[in-house]
């Protein structure tokens, strides 16, 4: 029996895999901050130093923490990470379970990842991690009483795209750069690129999304089932504009469409990579 191939899930998580963003459920109200007036200091000292947004509100944060007589650590992280709140069908992790299985029928093998400019610490701590393979998200680096010192990683919109790269190597690390730059025949990669689906939802997921589209993988971008209707036909203008493959609700339940279509690319992955068995 021939080894069943590895295929990618890759995930955004703010958005995608959880509504709205992780630092507002329970990290900016510790500091008894309003979630405005953060992202508002985030963005006016981003701008006025010309600098990368994402490291910006990792260093606001810690500075803000510290002020508060709180300072960050993993522990206080992960434990705001299990208030994270996931889209329906992920808490009881029936959607990893349900599309490992039905991969396995089609001679792959599902792994998952998440690549996200969220902090990795608050991943950790939510209950999907188990089910993850990876997780390519921000960090900090901590000091010798393990509080967090200065941002290790800040993954922004453009930069996700070298993440596809390390999956598709199979590098699981953000560090190893010489393998990354190496050549590799696509057919000695981990996971090709076409054995991959990623799911994002929107405008900061397009680069990615427009990437994976080009390269021969597949994309879907998903909305909050509760969003209006106005922010869904912004997500699915992105298919008129040829940037994605799908659009669909996060609803990660069975049946729903998101289930059907994300089940739909791994028959079509089984097909053009021939472990489709005989007779389905």
């Amino acid at each position: 029996m021939a080894k069943p191939l590895k295929t990618a899930l890759i995930y955004d998580f703010d958005g995608t895999l959880a509504r709205g963003n992780m630092q507002e459920v329970s990290f900016i109200p510790s500091i008894g901050m309003d979630i405005g007036a953060f992202w508002a200091e985030a963005e006016a000292l981003t701008q006025a130093a010309d600098a990368d947004g994402i490291l910006m509100y990792m260093q606001l944060m810690l500075r803000h923490a510290r002020d508060n007589g709180a300072p960050i650590t993993r522990e206080t992280l992960a434990e705001q990470g299990r208030e994270v709140a996931l889209f329906e069908g992920l808490k009881d992790l029936s959607w990893f379970d349900r599309m490992n299985a039905f991969g396995a029928q089609y001679g792959l093998d599902i792994e998952h990842y998440i690549i996200s400019a969220g902090l990795e610490e608050m991943i950790e701590g939510t209950p999907i991690r188990p089910a993850l393979t990876h997780v390519f998200a921000s960090h900090y680096v901590y000091d010798e009483k393990g509080e967090a010192a200065w941002p290790a990683v800040g993954v922004n919109y453009t930069t996700k795209t070298q993440y596809l790269f390390r999956i598709n190597k199979g590098v699981n690390n953000h560090w190893e750069n010489e393998r990354i730059n190496h050549f590799i025949p696509d057919e000695d990669r981990r996971v090709p690129f076409d054995r991959m689906i990623f799911l994002g939802d929107g405008d900061t997921d397009v680069p990615t999304m427009k990437m994976m589209h080009t390269k021969g993988g597949f994309s879907i971008a998903v909305y909050d089932p509760r969003s209006n209707e106005r922010d869904q036909k912004k997500v699915y203008s992105l298919i008129s504009e040829d940037r994605v493959n799908f659009v669909a609700a996060a609803d990660y339940r069975e049946g729903t469409a998101l289930d059907l279509i994300v089940k739909g690319l791994i028959g079509r992955i089984a097909i053009n990579a021939g472990t489709m068995p005989a007779g389905i």
